[in-house]
């Protein structure tokens, strides 16, 4: 299918539908380790991006960029600027015609920006240790087509959103627990998760 505007705010409609079904378990998270209002905000950000009306953008790279722009203004916290640059960031690499390949590049385009911007690297106990591995699965399945690429990422996704439960958080308000921040999953991760398992559904 075509990653085209359409594709795109099926996507973003799908992501935040599960934003808005999994607020109170995302607060949650957050509440152990974080401020408590992850859910919340990033809630409040989907909500205003789920009323962008997709058909008034002629290209997903626009539609893509207002959605990076809305998250920024809308979110909050820490959770907007990453996810504003992600979107941002994947929004100038997107291709309407991309084949497998051409989503990897943009998608990974948006992990470049999300380290740059929180300076984190995996194993840091942040939405990185999600995506990273979600990408790289991505592209070990990419010969075989968009749909099956974005099913194993959507798994590696759920694998390294848990694997974060053990890990000592090094990055943001859960770095200062310390050794306390083991054993909870990280909030950021399980809405990265969110995301991937969204693409998977709607952009196959």
């Amino acid at each position: 299918m075509a990653l085209d505007v359409g594709a795109v705010t099926a996507w973003m409609n799908d992501f935040a539908t599960q934003i808005s079904d999994h607020e109170n378990r995302l607060t949650e998270l957050d509440r152990a380790i974080g401020d408590g209002d992850h859910g919340t905000n990033m809630a409040r950000g989907m909500r205003a991006v789920s009323e962008l009306d997709g058909s008034t953008f002629s290209t997903a790279r626009e539609y893509l960029t207002k959605v990076g722009m809305t998250l920024v203004s809308t979110v909050g916290g820490a959770s907007g600027p990453l996810y504003g640059t992600f979107f941002l960031c994947i929004g100038e690499l997107w291709d309407d015609n991309a084949d497998a390949s051409g989503l990897s590049t943009a998608l990974r385009g948006g992990l470049d920006g999300i380290i740059r911007r929180g300076k984190a690297s995996p194993g840091d106990k942040t939405l990185v240790d999600a995506l990273a591995p979600a990408l790289e699965a991505y592209d070990t399945h990419a010969h075989r087509g968009v749909g099956i690429a974005l099913q194993g990422a959507a798994i590696a996704c759920a694998e390294g959103r848990d694997a974060t439960i053990p890990l000592i958080a090094r990055k943001g308000r859960a770095s200062y627990l310390g050794e306390r921040s083991r054993g909870h999953l990280d909030p950021g991760a399980a809405s990265m998760t969110l995301l991937i398992e969204a693409a998977s559904r709607t952009l196959s």
